[in-house]
C-alpha cells in the first residue's frame, strides 16, 4: 500500500492503529526485532512504520539537505529542532520523509491515523517543526512499510508478527533500545516466552 491509498482510504482496517511485533522467527532482517506502527490496513495492503529503529541522518542535515536552512542557519538553530529524533521508518521509499504527529497539529495535507495521531509528508510540517511551531509530540521517518494485498495476514497467519493496540508513548519515546520488549510488554509477554515455530492446536 502506498501513501496516495493511504490518502484516498475512507475506512479503517483492523489494524489501522496498531503495533505489529516481529516474533523471533522473522524471515526478513528488516524487520528483525521491530516494532510496527500500521498507519492504514484494508484488502489492498498495509502501511506502517518502524518505530524501534535509529536513523543516521539528523534533522539539521536533513533541513540542509532540502535547502531549508544554510550551515549559519544550522549553527543557531533551537534544541527543540537539532534534536528532533527521525527513525527508519522502513525498507520503501527509504529517501522520503514521513511525520507522525500529534493531532494538535493539521494541515490540508495531514491524514488521520487513530483518534489522537496523524500523518504529514509535506514541507510545511518540517518548517513548522524547525521554527518551534509544530506539534506537541512528533517524529520524523524516512522511509515506510508496505505490504501488497494478503501479504500481512498470510505473514500473521505463519507466526511472523504478533499485534495489539498501539500505545502513543512508546511511539514518541526516544528510548529505543528497549522499545521492543516494551511493546511485548503490552501484551503481557517477554521475549524469553516466544517460540520461533508456530503452533498449532
Amino acid at each position: 500500500m502506498s501513501l496516495s491509498a493511504l490518502k484516498d482510504k475512507r475506512e479503517r482496517g483492523f489494524l489501522d492503529g496498531h503495533f505489529l511485533i516481529a516474533m523471533p522467527g522473522m524471515f526478513d532482517s528488516n524487520f528483525s526485532r521491530t516494532v510496527v506502527y500500521v498507519c492504514a490496513h484494508s484488502a489492498a495492503g498495509a502501511m506502517g512504520f518502524v518505530i524501534n529503529r535509529p536513523q543516521a541522518l539528523t534533522f539539521t542535515e536533513v533541513l540542509l539537505h532540502l535547502n531549508m536552512i544554510d550551515q549559519t542557519d544550522a549553527i543557531m538553530l533551537p534544541p527543540h529542532a537539532r534534536d528532533f529524533p527521525i527513525r527508519n521508518g522502513g525498507p520503501v521509499e527509504s529517501g522520503r520523509g514521513f511525520v507522525l504527529h500529534s493531532d494538535d497539529y493539521l494541515s490540508e495535507s495531514s491524514i488521520p491515523v487513530s483518534d489522537d495521531i496523524s500523518l504529514t509528508a509535506t514541507l510545511d510540517i518540517v518548517r513548522a517543526i524547525s521554527s518551534g511551531s509544530g506539534p506537541r509530540r512528533a517524529t520524523m521517518m524516512l522511509g515506510y512499510a508496505g505490504w501488497g494485498a494478503g501479504q500481512l495476514e498470510r505473514e500473521i497467519g505463519n507466526n511472523g508478527w504478533l499485534n495489539c493496540p498501539a500505545s502513543e508513548e512508546l511511539i514518541f519515546d526516544d528510548s529505543l533500545d528497549d522499545k521492543y520488549e516494551r511493546a511485548l510488554a503490552l501484551l503481557g509477554v517477554t521475549p524469553a516466552m516466544l517460540s520461533s515455530d508456530a503452533g498449532h492446536a
